[in-house]
């Protein structure tokens, strides 16, 4: 009896942990957006943020409202509505306040952050689980 206990509390700890350390990746990664957004907004390019296309575990894209993507590990220059329409249309939804959305891309469930810029572009990032 002793032992189940001890095993059933190190779960509850571990899933606890596990929770905290996705909640602080969503605050990262929203901040990371929200910063990136006010910089275009204040007069910086796309172009400005094409190291942040390299950050690790969530990279940076920015794509235009109409699917061309400016900043991306390896799509630079292609159309995320002629490559993946379901996640165009999911990161189409972006606001200029910043929402949550969720696709599946590269059969993995993603949830990126995307916000809209003043002149359109949409800047997002995200995590896979």
């Amino acid at each position: 009896m002793k032992r189940i206990t001890i095993i059933s509390f190190a779960l509850i700890v571990g899933f606890c942990l596990a929770t905290g350390a996705f909640a602080a990746d969503k605050a990262a990664i929203k901040k990371q957006v929200d910063e990136i957004v006010v910089a275009i907004d204040g007069g910086k390019t796309a172009e400005d943020f094409k190291s942040a296309a390299q950050n690790t575990p969530s990279y940076v894209f920015i794509m235009e409202e109409s699917g061309n993507l400016l900043v991306h590990p390896s799509l630079v220059g292609q159309s995320l509505k002629e490559k993946a329409e379901p996640v165009y249309i999911e990161c189409a939804k972006a606001t200029v306040d910043g929402v949550w959305v969720d696709y599946v891309w590269k059969e993995k469930q993603k949830y990126t952050y995307v916000r809209k810029c003043k002149s359109g572009i949409i800047v997002g990032s995200g995590y896979s689980e």
